[in-house]
């Protein structure tokens, strides 16, 4: 997957490129629409561009003609290809415009990797598990996080190191490649996978949703993995994560609400084994008769499995980040801005 570089120029430098592209004499024509100070700093932009990568050039035009075509929609409703068309036209000369406005036809058709939203995750798995892992991260990123964490799942702790690094890293991706990475996977799943509307997504926040919606231990495999590729990335992950630990940072309010929705018995698998400080923050946010209902549930446990009190807690931990999505609860995490009532 090629990164697009584009993002690394000004307005000015995208500007000056677009105008090598589209010739002496439609750059002449489009310069003379412009005041003197604009004129000279293109002109002196066009100057100092020298050996500029063709991906880089190929950025620039794409994003040229995905900024008409969305202005243009804007400005004319359904009109808006025609409208596009005939800028594109007029820039590039028919021939040109008549090859991007393809391109951009085949895109509006549906977004990529979108005949995967309906398939089962275990017939993802099989199908992109002999794939590179830039490949898998590119997939699951286009997925929806429930989605995807049931698929990173079903691949090897090996393999769910690898593309934990790769969603974490990914920023832009050329449309052509990630359009033919899809076209080329959709070829291989035709039989099986039907397509659905879908959005995609990339970088370490989507990898979080991803975590925080996995099961315990592949969780654990996640994070283990990609401590073992990039300590500092699996650090900012990690601080991006709720974690059942970090009950403490609702409020007395917001503990109560959660508190209503669990089980009295899963309550007390969770907290096993857990300090004193948080025990006391959640027993005094229940009723008198549901803390002794708890206390009595706990003495009852005796020894259990710690895999037990981890599947307690994550049930607790997905409850929260339910309820905090829909707005029921805020969590206060460090470093974000003061509420006020």
């Amino acid at each position: 997957m090629v990164m697009s570089q584009a993002l690394t120029l000004s307005g000015l430098q995208k500007a000056a490129l677009l105008l090598i592209q589209i010739g002496k004499d439609r750059a002449a024509r489009v310069m003379s629409e412009m005041n003197d100070d604009e004129v000279e700093a293109l002109s002196a932009e066009i100057l100092r561009m020298t050996n500029v990568p063709r991906e880089i050039t190929a950025d620039v035009i794409d994003e040229f003609y995905e900024n008409s075509i969305a202005s243009a929609s804007l400005q004319l409703g359904r009109g808006g290809l025609d409208y596009a068309q005939k800028v594109l036209e007029q820039t590039f000369g028919r021939e040109k415009a008549a090859e991007i406005m393809e391109r951009l036809m085949q895109g509006m058709q549906g977004q990529p990797f979108d005949f995967l939203k309906s398939a089962d995750p275990r017939e993802i798995v099989t199908l992109v598990s002999a794939e590179h892992p830039q490949t898998i991260a590119l997939v699951l990123a286009h997925l929806r996080p429930d989605h995807a964490a049931r698929v990173m799942a079903g691949l090897g702790p090996k393999l769910q190191g690898e593309v934990a690094v790769r969603i974490a890293q990914m920023e832009r991706a050329n449309p052509e490649m990630v359009a033919l990475v899809a076209e080329s996977l959709q070829k291989k799943a035709e039989q099986v996978i039907n397509s659905e509307e879908m959005q995609a997504i990339g970088g370490v926040e989507p990898l979080v949703d991803i975590i925080n919606r996995a099961d315990p231990g592949t969780e654990k495999m996640i994070l283990t993995g990609l401590e073992e590729r990039d300590e500092d990335l699996a650090d900012e992950v990690r601080s991006r994560m709720f974690v059942f630990e970090d009950i403490v940072m609702l409020e007395d309010r917001g503990i109560q609400l959660v508190l209503r929705q669990v089980d009295g018995a899963r309550l007390a698998m969770a907290l096993k084994g857990t300090h004193e400080d948080l025990r006391s923050r959640l027993m005094k946010n229940l009723s008198e008769r549901a803390r002794q209902n708890v206390m009595e549930e706990i003495d009852m446990l005796g020894s259990v499995r710690m895999s037990q009190v981890q599947e307690a807690r994550s049930e607790i931990v997905q409850l929260i980040r339910k309820m905090e999505e829909s707005g029921q609860i805020v969590i206060r995490r460090e470093e974000e801005d003061e509420y006020v009532a």
